[in-house]
Parts: structure tokens; C-alpha cells; sequence
């Protein structure tokens, strides 16, 4: 039986993330009992689009998908640098090979449907990202948050609550 928790990595933008997707799922994780460690492409003191601030000790390339149960993608217009990374969509990619829990809030859910671990799994995302997804492979469902198998995705910053509620959930099956 482990004795650490499970660790939930939160990826960031460097700048603009939305700060509900990530505050408000990282304190439901939190009161759940889950560990949470936040990175992205740059470390230091990281600012969302309304002005909340987080810490960030580590980078995406500093990080090994193993040390993780489950890898999230919060949104905010600043996550769309992350649709073409290749750390970023290879870090999706392992995380679905290696079974683990894998999430995306707004239009982070292009970045998981850019790594090719949408197609043929229901997904939502912000609507400004239904077409992409859709392209991708995804089935689309209208609704704020979906669940197929260990992806969850979410459609913005309402959903947010909901979203880590789901994470928890999924990361106490067995």
C-alpha cells in the first residue's frame, strides 16, 4: 500500500491561464486528498487572466509522466500555446499510453485532441474549440463536463468545481 498520495499535475500557461480552472480544481483535488504540483513552460510567480498568481518551481521538460496519477490542462486564452508544443502534446500522449487519469478545462482540450487521444472519445471543450475537437476525431457532447473512460474534459470556468470533483472521482477507481 503506497503511503504518499497520488499526485494530479496542473499544466499552466506561463501567462493567461484562467485562474478558476486551476484555483478551483486544485483546492476540490486538494480537499480530496490529492497532491497537486503545478508547471508550465516557464518557472516563477505565473499570472492568470484575472490577475491570481501561483509559484511555478518546475517546467513541462522537468517532469516525468510516472511520478504522476493524473495530468490536467487548465485552460485560459494562454493555453493556446500549447497546441502545437510538442512537450506539451507528448506529455498527453504518455500520459493516456501510461493508463493514467488525463483532463483539459476550455480550450485546453484542443491540446489533447492535437496529441491524437480524442478520436473516438466523447469530449467537450470551450465552443470556440468544438470544430477543432470534431476534426480531431472527438465526439462532441454539449455538456459542461464529460467523461470517457480516464479523459475528462470540461467546457470553461463554471464547470470548474464539477471538473475536479471528476478528477477525484476518477483517481479513486481502481
Amino acid at each position: 500500500m503506497e503511503t504518499n498520495k497520488q499526485k494530479v499535475l496542473l499544466v499552466i500557461a506561463p501567462e493567461n491561464f484562467r485562474d478558476e480552472e486551476l484555483f478551483e480544481t486544485k483546492k476540490v483535488l486538494e480537499a480530496a486528498g490529492f497532491q497537486t504540483e503545478v508547471v508550465s513552460q516557464k518557472t516563477g510567480v505565473l499570472k492568470g487572466m484575472l490577475g491570481g498568481t501561483v509559484s511555478v518551481k518546475k517546467t513541462i521538460a522537468d517532469i516525468a509522466v510516472a511520478d504522476y496519477q493524473a495530468v490536467v490542462f487548465v485552460g485560459g486564452t494562454g493555453a493556446s500555446v500549447y497546441f502545437d508544443d510538442l512537450l506539451a502534446l507528448n506529455l498527453a500522449q504518455e500520459a493516456v499510453d501510461q493508463g493514467k487519469v488525463v483532463a483539459a478545462i476550455c480550450i485546453a482540450p484542443s491540446i489533447l485532441a492535437n496529441a491524437g487521444v480524442l478520436k473516438g472519445k466523447r469530449a467537450t471543450a470551450f465552443s470556440s474549440e468544438k470544430e477543432n475537437l470534431k476534426n480531431q476525431g472527438a465526439i462532441w457532447v454539449d455538456q459542461p463536463v464529460v467523461r470517457d473512460g480516464k479523459i475528462i474534459t470540461a467546457s470553461g470556468p463554471t464547470a470548474a468545481r464539477d471538473f475536479g470533483w471528476e478528477i477525484a472521482a476518477a483517481l479513486g477507481e481502481k
